[in-house]
């Protein structure tokens, strides 16, 4: 079975609802809190393309605002923006193989298990 990854923020709501959605499933994933170890720009280029979504797809639009990212950014400014400023971020996201699901709702992530 190919493991799992949550992108988690204990913090949050949705978040901590999809880690016992996963963990009710019988599944335990490697649990990755982004905000004290966030992803490469390099990993989340990748989550991106297995999410199919651009980085404004998941780009958290308050937290952004938050952390003084332009609104004009884009690409790989973007993604690296992103690295920067974790918080923003959308979350939870989970990755199997070469699948990723944003948990909103957190049923969401079931697609890909």
């Amino acid at each position: 079975m190919t493991d799992v990854t949550i992108y988690h923020n204990p913090r949050c709501t949705k978040s901590r609802q999809t880690l016992e959605l996963l963990r009710s499933k019988g599944i335990e994933p490697t649990v990755v809190e982004y905000l004290k170890t966030p992803p490469s720009a390099a990993e989340l280029t990748a989550i991106l393309g297995k999410l199919g979504k651009g980085p404004r797809d998941i780009l958290r639009a308050k937290e952004a605002a938050e952390a003084g990212i332009a609104k004009d950014l884009d690409g790989e400014a973007l993604v690296a923006a992103m690295v920067a400023n974790p918080s923003a971020i959308e979350r939870p996201i989970v990755v199997k193989g070469d699948q990723a699901r944003v948990g909103r709702p957190p049923e969401s992530v079931l697609e890909i298990l």
